[in-house]
């Protein structure tokens, strides 16, 4: 039995693997577990994840992966010395075992539904695994490569970020062959320290396919992203001037986004100008695939948002536009100028607190209650405790400190056209049940 343990103490990562493939998939929460899967103990600052091995075993796991012996009871607790640390290092070896490409994509605003967008795109010709949900961390990228397996001929990995040099380390672990960055925005302000930090801490992608040689997709309208890539060869841009390759107009965006690219119409089911570069950095990394635009325009005619991401409910007599996944001042200043040319008699916002803004929050949220004064919004509901301490100048604005505050306030609204958002941990999709 000792020789054992020692020998599944210094297992090399090669002899992991070949375990892991001897399982369905990956678990790290056992309400989660599937038979036969591999069930990866990690711990954090209020739980223990070792203790919950053996219940794992117990609901079908075939291992479990733990870095405390005190917990081996038997052969199929296999320690390591840190679990998470061998979760990535299993997934980057994983990666490199099934030699497929990877689109990684990171961004302050739009992430999830471009990757939502490439992978439907993409997946009209190839077989792809995507980032599901926004499972973009250290944990949620390890599994997103763990769920690819031979089948797969094209993995789409989302990465997110809320301090420097995490995109850094996501990177090196999934190797992507091609990126794109969404955007820079006022995204997790306090923990990138201000907008530089923001775009220090996204651009680690840039460094990565640098120096690597791998190509890069990008906005060539978007100036900090042209300055980046400028002495860059190995990357296609899109609504580039210079080059002409793949150029996209704007046609309508009330409420969907139309656009057309050599003379073909591409109709969506998204809402508002911001997601328009969304759709033509999918459509770009199509074609760059080799699909057909009439396979694009399949592809994003039946992609339907979800999840509170842009969202159209037609609820009673109200439309809604559900935005209340997450929110920050970036995300809400172009979610309220859409909203301001919706041609609707009568609109109201209501708003939420957007949060990680550290000690920018009591200044952002008063330039959101400014920005309202020139847009064209009959009514706006603001909810939070920052919101609630910014100074109103208009009386078409209410502020309450909490959603409980606004819900034993409510009045009917009726016949309207309704923007909801605010920082997920709001939770303002919570509105849908009162109207």
């Amino acid at each position: 039995m000792l020789g054992l343990f020692l020998y599944f103490y210094f297992m090399k990562i090669d002899a992991l693997h070949q375990l892991f493939l001897s399982c369905t998939s990956i678990s790290t929460d056992t309400r989660k577990v599937k038979d036969t899967c591999m069930f990866f103990a990690l711990s954090g600052e209020n739980f223990n994840g070792n203790t919950f091995a053996t219940e794992a075993l117990n609901k079908g796991a075939k291992y479990a992966i733990i870095d405390d012996p005190k917990y081996k009871t038997s052969d199929n607790t296999i320690l390591v010395k840190n679990s998470l640390k061998t979760l990535q290092e299993l997934a980057t070896y994983h990666r490199d075992y099934l030699g497929l490409k990877i689109i990684a994509l990171t961004g302050s605003n739009g992430k999830t539904t471009t990757k939502e967008l490439i992978n439907a795109v993409i997946s009209q010709k190839y077989n792809t695994t995507a980032t599901i949900g926004n499972l973009n961390n250290n944990i949620g990228v390890p599994l997103t490569l763990l769920s690819m397996d031979k089948n797969t001929e094209i993995g789409i990995v989302e990465m997110g970020a809320n301090h420097k040099k995490e995109i850094a380390f996501l990177c090196n672990i999934a190797k992507p062959d091609y990126g794109y960055i969404t955007n820079f925005g006022k995204a997790h302000l306090e923990g990138f320290g201000g907008i530089e930090g923001v775009i220090e801490g996204k651009s680690e992608m840039y460094e990565y396919l640098i120096s690597n040689n791998k190509q890069v997709f990008f906005n060539a309208e978007d100036p900090i992203q042209k300055d980046k890539l400028s002495t860059y060869n190995n990357k296609i841009g899109f609504n580039d001037s210079i080059t002409n390759n793949y150029n996209y107009t704007l046609l309508d965006t009330n409420p969907f986004v139309s656009f057309k690219t050599e003379d073909k119409v591409i109709n969506s089911n998204l809402i508002g100008t911001y997601n328009y570069t969304n759709l033509c950095a999918a459509c770009t990394i199509g074609r760059h695939f080799k699909l057909t635009i009439h396979q694009i325009q399949n592809a994003i005619k039946n992609y339907v948002p979800t999840n509170n991401r842009s969202q159209i409910i037609d609820k009673d007599s109200n439309t809604i536009i559900l935005d209340a996944y997450n929110a920050n001042p970036s995300s809400m200043d172009v979610a309220l100028n859409n909203f301001s040319i919706h041609k609707a008699k009568n609109k109201i916002a209501i708003l939420g607190d957007m949060f990680e803004l550290g000690i920018s929050a009591a200044a952002e949220h008063q330039n959101i209650v400014n920005l309202l004064a020139d847009l064209d919004i009959n009514k706006v509901i603001l909810i939070g405790e920052n919101f609630y301490k910014t100074k109103l100048h208009h009386t078409n604005l209410e502020q309450y400190k909490s959603f409980e505050d606004f819900k034993n306030n409510y009045k009917t609204i009726k016949d309207s056209a309704l923007l909801i958002k605010g920082s997920r941990g709001m939770a303002l999709e919570r509105v849908l049940e009162l109207l």
